[in-house]
This record gives structure tokens, C-alpha cells and sequence, in this order.
């Protein structure tokens, strides 16, 4: 298989890109390494890298020519990033989605398989959260990540490319991104445990978030790639694990010490996804438990402070 990873040299985008390689898939990859919370970006030497922006169509249209699969992962993907940075999440996130898939269909690419985002569903719904519910977009990153979904559905119905959405569920794992207050929770955490500082909880700690270790998120994409698996085809479909844990839980894992940081505006209080609809189509659900990663994390790297 011929395939094409935006935002490869990411956290998700380089683990899928070393698991197509070993795999013996022919694999590029576009990146612009402009992700803020990334203190490092992974280039697989065996791969064809090109360190490209997607919101410039005329610079990536030709990388598209003779690709099968195109796994579509850059975007700007930090929501208090993206209320500082707006016409940088919308260029990424909008222009450089239309771009990518526009490429894809000139390039007479099969199958275009979109990473979006829970945050979608914002604080009117209530979890568990399922596919059909309706959308509750709170900031500019879910609002741009949204646009980026209507715009496969439309190249589906429109064009009749196959496009599939995952909503991912706060992933977490190895090269997850570690760099200032808005990388992903756990990253931050096990970085300031094996600092020795103390833990920044946001607001009270409640807030709720369904963990998934990027490991399934790869899972999910390699399933997405099978051409025989028409069913998946213009559709949402959540990858999570369908177990939540709040922040203070998460924070009791790791440190005893702890410190407070003021509530952040636009973010959901609670994410938590519903399965049934990834396991009817693929056949299994993640498997990946926080805690177990957590433990595992602590006992190779430091003793829980």
C-alpha cells in the first residue's frame, strides 16, 4: 500500500508512520514541524519526508501523485492554542483540510481517512457520547475540526472519494507532546513528576477526559485502510476507550503534590465515548488502560514523588 501521513512527524502521525514502515508499506510524509507543544518531531529515515505546510496547495498537490491511502493528522490541535492563534487553527485546520482532500481527488486517491476530535461535542451532551448526537463546538479548534469533517462528508457525496472521520478521545502515549502548560495532561504531569515539581491541576480537578493510548488510535487507522471495509466509508466514528477518569484521579496516579492553576474557558467538563459503533464495524474496541500505562511509565523512568 501507497500511503501519505499529514502531520507524520508528530506524536500520532510519527507513530503511525514507524507501524506502516515496519508493516512494509511504501510511506511520505508531509509535516511543517509548526506544532508548539512538540519539543521534538520524529522523522522515519525509511519514509519519503517532506517538511511542507498543507495550506499550500500548490506546494503538496504533486506529493499526493500515485498514493493510495492518505491519513490526514496535521492540524492545529491545541485548544488554548487555538483561541491565541485563530487564523493559524482555521488556515490548518480549514484551508489546509480542503487542500489535502482536493489534492487526494486530483491525485485519484481511493481513501482519505480524517483525524478529528472529541472536543466536538462540548458540554450540552450527555456521555457516554455517541456519533449522532448533535455538535457543540466551544472554541475555534473544535469549530475548525468540525469544518474539517463537513468537508470530507462533502467530497464523499459530493465527489464520491472515501472519506472516514475518527473522533479521538485524548490520546496519550509514547512521543506524546511535553512542551508547556497545553500539551496533553498526561505528558505534563509525568514531566513534572520526574522534575520534581509539583502537578498543575486546572480549576477543581473534576473535569472528566477518556484516555486512549495512541496505540489503539493506530489500530484504528491500519482497520480504516482495508479496502473490502466499505461500512466505514462517510462516516464518524468514535475512538475511545469508554472509560473516563477525572484529572484529580489521573494526578493521584502519579504525585502527591499538587498545585492549582485557574479554570480554562471553552473546554468540555467531561469526555467520554461511546464504542459500540467502532466495534460493529472493525470488530474490537481499545484495549489500553490508563492506569496500567501510567504505572509502567513511572516504574521505568522514576518513582512515583
Amino acid at each position: 500500500m501507497r500511503c501519505l501521513v499529514t502531520g507524520g512527524a508528530g506524536f500520532i502521525g510519527s507513530n503511525l508512520v514507524d507501524r506502516l514502515i515496519d508493516l512494509e508499506h511504501s510511506v511520505r510524509v508531509l509535516d511543517d514541524e509548526s506544532a508548539i507543544a512538540n519539543k521534538k518531531f520524529y522523522w522515519n529515515e525509511k519514509a519519503e519526508n517532506y517538511k511542507l505546510d498543507i495550506s499550500n496547495f500548490e506546494a503538496i498537490k504533486k506529493h499526493f501523485k500515485d498514493i493510495d491511502v492518505v491519513f490526514h493528522m496535521a492540524a492545529e490541535s491545541r485548544i488554548q492554542v487555538s483561541i491565541k492563534r485563530p487564523l493559524k487553527a482555521v488556515n490548518t485546520n480549514v484551508i489546509g483540510t480542503t487542500n489535502v482532500l482536493q489534492a487526494a481527488k486530483d491525485s485519484g486517491v481511493r481513501r482519505v481517512v480524517y483525524s478529528s476530535t472529541s472536543s466536538i461535542y462540548g458540554s450540552k451532551n450527555t456521555p457516554p457520547l455517541q456519533e449522532g448526537m448533535p455538535k457543540d463546538c466551544l472554541n475555534i479548534y473544535s469549530v475548525s475540526k468540525s469544518c474539517g469533517e463537513d468537508l470530507c462528508k462533502m467530497y464523499t457525496n459530493l465527489f464520491g472519494m472515501e472519506t472516514i472521520i475518527f473522533r479521538y478521545f485524548n490520546v496519550y502515549g509514547p512521543r506524546h507532546p511535553l512542551a508547556g502548560q497545553h500539551a496533553p495532561v498526561v505528558g505534563i504531569f509525568l514531566r513534572q513528576m520526574l522534575s520534581g515539581e509539583p502537578l498543575t491541576i486546572v480549576g477543581n480537578g473534576k473535569q472528566r477526559r477518556d484516555f486512549t493510548h495512541v496505540e489503539d488510535v493506530i489500530h484504528a487507522n491500519l482497520s480504516a485502510c482495508d479496502p473490502g471495509n466499505t461500512q466505514c466509508v462517510g462516516r464518524v466514528i468514535h475512538v475511545g476507550t469508554g472509560y473516563n477518569y477525572s484529572i484529580n484521579e489521573l494526578a493521584s496516579l502519579i504525585s502527591d503534590r499538587t498545585t492549582r492553576l485557574p479554570p480554562r474557558p471553552a473546554e468540555a467538563p467531561e469526555t467520554l465515548a461511546s464504542t459500540k459503533l467502532f466495534h460493529e464495524i472493525f470488530g474490537w474496541i481499545p484495549k489500553n488502560r490508563l492506569e496500567e500505562w501510567v504505572k509502567n511509565e513511572i516504574d521505568n523512568k522514576g518513582e512515583k514523588q
